[in-house]
Order: structure tokens, then sequence, then C-alpha cells
């Protein structure tokens, strides 16, 4: 089966790639998980947060936001000593502080999912890449998401940041055209 050639690294990879990566996502816990993976991955490798996803979900109460928005001091102290997540004290308070925003946006949109959607018109964007290194790093959509979130008091959330994470909830098909899952998302079926 052919699949992305940055997916060949590793099983975890893989399984990531096959099953998760451009598959469009609508829930917004699962957003919200993916805007803090998203921010603890920069200046990191994707494998390296890929490792630490479960350690993630059990330190963040499954990235319940209710429960992240209201987390203590001492949760924060908690979470700088716990080895099972990127231990940056500038990442895990904007994790909550995103948390926060988070909630003011389903207040105002009714979902984070609806509001994220809008940047793209509720629709993934296909796309039609060669090769790995013809995808972009960015895009105006997710430069118009990250100016806007930003507004919002969101952290961590530069345009490089913006776009991997639109990659990852499916609202760009950025796999290349020799994929299997281009094609699976292309037509509808993934």
């Amino acid at each position: 089966m052919k699949r992305c050639a940055w997916a060949e690294g590793s099983d975890l990879e893989r399984d990531y790639h096959d099953k998760e990566w451009g598959r469009p996502v609508h829930d917004d816990r699962l957003l919200f998980e993916f805007l803090v993976l998203q921010g603890a991955q920069a200046g990191l490798s994707w494998l390296t947060i890929l490792k630490k996803r479960q350690g993630y979900r059990d330190a963040f109460d499954n990235f319940q936001v209710e429960k992240v928005a209201a987390y203590s001091e001492e949760k924060v102290a908690e979470l700088l000593a716990n080895p099972n997540i990127v231990r940056n004290r500038l990442k895990i308070e904007a994790a909550l502080n995103n948390a926060r925003a988070c909630l003011a946006i389903q207040q105002e949109f009714g979902s984070l999912d609806r509001y994220l959607w809008q940047f793209v018109g509720g629709r993934p964007i296909c796309n039609a890449w060669q090769s790995v290194a013809d995808i972009p790093t960015s895009s105006p959509e997710a430069k118009a998401m990250c100016r806007d979130l930003k507004k919002r008091g969101f952290r961590f959330v530069g345009p490089t940041i913006c776009y991997a994470f639109m990659q990852a909830v499916g609202m760009v098909n950025d796999h290349t055209t020799d994929c299997f899952a281009y094609h699976e998302i292309r037509e509808g079926t993934a």
C-alpha cells in the first residue's frame, strides 16, 4: 500500500497516517486535543508528540476543555513534573489559556468545530501535491486562522502550527497524490 513518504519512519507514524492524519475531524474534544498537541510540537518532531500522546491524554483529563480551563497552579506544577508530556511551562500555560479561549468560542459559535471549519468554508481543501517536498508550511487560510485565534487570546498558534493543525484534522488534504489516503479522502470514503 503506497502512503506519504513521511509516514514510513515507524509503525507509530504509519498507524497515525493511515487512520487519522488528514481525515476530517468535527468533534470538539478531538479538535482541542490537536490544538494542544500541535502547540506542544513547536520545535520538536511530530513523532516525539505521538510517543507522548497517551501521556497527554492522561495528564490533560482526555482533553476535556472545561476541566483543562479550570486547572490551578498546583495542576500546572504537577504537569511540569510529568515526564510523559513536554515539560515546557509556556506550552503548558498556553494549553490552559487556550482551553479558556475555546470555551468562549463554544459560547459564541455553538462549537469549536463550527468556528474552526469556517476558515475553509466548512469543507476540506483538496490539494494535489506530487511529493512531500511540494507541501507548503502555511496557507492563506492558516494565516487567517492564526490572526483570529491570536485576536481571541490563543497562544502557540502561529501560521505554521495552524497549518499543521489543519492538515491533521482534515481541513486540508495534503496527502500526496500517490497515497491511498489521498483518494479515500478526496472521494469521501475515508
